[in-house]
């Protein structure tokens, strides 16, 4: 349930959501309007992370980093340490809130949830997503595209940012998405919900909510809770 909604002129801070009646989940999202220079000066990124920023070839990657420092700077009051499990999961140093964190050369989001594991996923959708529909889709998921290719590309994004946000949530290694990750029927609207059913290798089935949002030609997809 959304209960909080805000679109933001300045800066580039595009939206911030709180998404449950208990505050527990957040959502935040910057658009990427700014120079680096500008970024940089937005931010109060620590030292040694701004080091790390500095060595990434790619301008573009840089500014999603930034993005990510600036959104986080409005979305904690104090100042926060970010960093990075062995299997690339983030985490917060100097708070326990869980975390999750997505980026587009245009976007970046996060969710923050004070009391269970999150996930998030964000995809433009004018990348080529052929290479998910042959790897990533199970054969019934295959079947419940449309053969209008615009409303195609929009079901691919969606399957593939809903099972990347459930990949995160349950930050497990070698995982099969067309065969551990299950979505049901996307439909897609410019906001809606999804069943999902994460099968862990030893056949133990785990059913989770999601939710997504398109805008901007973005489609934007975050584990939002166990299925009761």
């Amino acid at each position: 349930m959304f209960i909080f909604a805000v679109l933001y002129s300045f800066m580039a801070l595009y939206l911030q959501k709180d998404l449950d009646d208990d505050y527990h989940l957040r959502l935040g999202v910057w658009q990427i309007t700014e120079t680096e220079a500008e970024l940089r000066a937005l931010t109060s990124i620590p030292s040694d992370e701004l080091e790390e920023i500095s060595y990434i070839k790619s301008e573009s990657l840089r500014k999603q980093k930034l993005a990510v420092r600036a959104l986080l700077d409005v979305m904690f009051e104090e100042k926060v340490y970010l960093s990075h499990h062995d299997n690339g999961k983030p985490y917060i140093e100097n708070n326990s809130i869980n975390i999750s964190i997505t980026h587009t050369d245009k976007y970046v989001a996060i969710i923050l949830n004070d009391v269970d594991e999150v996930g998030i996923d964000c995809e433009s959708l004018d990348r080529d997503f052929s290479a998910v529909e042959k790897k990533a889709l199970s054969e019934d998921e295959l079947e419940e595209l449309d053969d209008d290719a615009d409303d195609r590309r929009t079901q691919l994004a969606i399957y593939w940012c809903a099972k990347e946000a459930v990949y995160k949530k349950m930050s497990q290694y070698k995982v099969d998405f067309a065969e551990q990750i299950e979505i049901e029927a996307v439909r897609p609207r410019k906001e809606g919900e999804l069943d999902a059913t994460f099968i862990n290798k030893d056949g133990y089935e785990e059913e989770l909510k999601l939710q997504y949002m398109t805008f901007d030609r973005h489609v934007l997809v975050w584990v939002s809770g166990e299925a009761e």
